[in-house]
């Protein structure tokens, strides 16, 4: 057994940062100095961030001129979807919002038609001024030069670096864009489990051209013909794969089946051996409907706790008395009950947050959590007089009717016509079906 292998048996390459865990030693090699060009060393530590993902920070450090530098680099695998945030800064305190910045992701700030282009900068766990001083850092760097060849140039770079100064000192309101293909970069809502009202987030399919710069090859996806459909509804197909927590070789098991007063839904489920992960997945085996729809529950009895539901990736989770919303693509497709959601949300706001952990944490965010968690354990006790919204603009989102065929009425179903900006997320604006299957002549 290879020795990644061993590592893997006994917990994996990647192990969790903590000061009693005496066998987390960094890596120590030898390296160039891009600075001095003398040798250096550079450090390297693979490790699992608490409730956040695999990471491998450097350290690089020259005894001849005393230069540093020190990157961190995501390890984990990319997300099905890329994402995009859009942050309005508005006071001081955001400048404290961490962020977590990949090296795939493009920096932007329309103000100042600013731009810090993909791959471009190492990966990094910051903050908003941090990403600001690097900014600053990163034009200043080769100011002493320009200055002496190209005057007017330095100028205006001296001029900019000065906007992005009283940027960071709060002298006006700015945008931050962050666009990541590869969905591993994140900012900060210091307001959880609340809606940030100045931070938006929208997930999105990646073109070819991103998953080619991302070294993903989309040639050899394998799609099933139609004759298929009868075999996928009668037997339980497997394939091989690797589990999302340890990368190590694990199988994941999908059927189709089909949920009464519904339609058929495709059911993913990945057991690994190696870490005992496990985790299912639910995608709609249907198209997107012409309405989308919205179901409204009111929660009168635990009873209700057990009523089958079906949340589709596209799907967002309101709960307005508690003032929650859980945006779509957060928890994936999911079938469930209304009880196993609650707890996975629980679980995703409270449990495995990243920011309530370490030096991250603060004691008003886990104060503030920690209520969180509990008004969920007195809704799922039926403690508490609630309503649950599942908003799904697809339409591919169901909660089970316990008096079918008669009305429920408890629920309410509304259909209602998307939005442009909602057919955007669903990438059906660029969709063309005219004339779609015509031979021409």
């Amino acid at each position: 057994m290879s020795v990644i292998g061993e590592e893997r048996v006994r917990g994996g390459v990647f192990r969790e940062i903590s000061a009693e865990d005496e066998e987390t030693q960094p890596t120590e090699i030898q390296s160039l100095c891009m600075n001095c060009y003398e040798d250096g060393s550079t450090r390297l530590l693979l490790t699992k961030i608490p409730f956040f993902r695999e990471i491998i920070i450097s350290s690089f450090t020259c005894p001849h001129c005393h230069w540093t530098n020190t990157e961190i680099q995501s390890a984990g695998r990319i997300q099905e979807q890329g994402v995009s945030y859009n942050l309005k800064i508005k006071c001081k305190e955001d400048m404290n919002r961490e962020v977590v910045k990949t090296d795939s992701a493009t920096t932007r700030i329309p103000e100042l038609d600013f731009e810090i282009p993909a791959f471009t900068q190492k990966g990094s766990l910051s903050t908003i001024e941090g990403l600001l001083d690097r900014a600053v850092a990163g034009l200043e760097q080769e100011q002493p030069i320009r200055r002496a060849t190209d005057p007017e140039v330095a100028n205006k770079i001296d001029q900019f670096i000065q906007r992005l100064k009283k940027l960071k000192d709060m002298e006006e309101e700015f945008t931050l864009i962050i666009d990541d293909p590869s969905g591993n970069s994140f900012i900060e809502n210091p307001c959880a489990p609340q809606k940030d009202q100045a931070l938006s987030v929208s997930y999105y399919k990646r073109t070819p051209e991103q998953n080619a710069s991302l070294g993903i090859n989309t040639t050899s996806l394998k799609t099933f013909p139609a004759n298929d459909l009868d075999t996928m509804r009668n037997e339980v197909l497997v394939f091989n794969t690797n589990c999302p927590e340890c990368n190590a070789p694990a199988s994941t098991n999908m059927k189709l089946v089909q949920i009464p007063h519904f339609k058929e839904v495709i059911i993913m489920a990945t057991n690994c051996d190696s870490c005992g992960h496990r985790t299912n997945e639910v995608k709609s085996g249907g198209a997107t409907e012409e309405l989308g729809t919205k179901i409204t529950l009111h929660l009168t009895d635990s009873s209700d706790m057990s009523r089958d539901l079906l949340k589709s990736e596209t799907c967002s989770v309101l709960i307005p008395e508690i003032e929650f919303e859980l945006g779509m693509a957060a928890l994936g497709g999911k079938f469930t009950t209304l009880e196993g959601l609650l707890k996975d949300i629980k679980e995703l706001v409270v449990m495995k947050n990243p920011f309530i952990c370490g030096d991250s944490s603060t004691t008003e965010t886990a104060e503030k959590l920690e209520q969180f968690g509990k008004k969920i354990d007195q809704i799922i006790a039926g403690e508490m007089d609630v309503h649950i919204i599942l908003d799904d603009p697809a339409g591919n989102s169901y909660l089970q009717n316990i008096y079918a065929p008669d009305p429920d009425p408890e629920m309410k179903i509304e259909k209602y016509t998307r939005t442009f900006e909602q057919n955007e997320d669903l990438g059906l604006n660029d969709m063309k079906t005219e004339d779609y299957g015509e031979v021409q002549s």
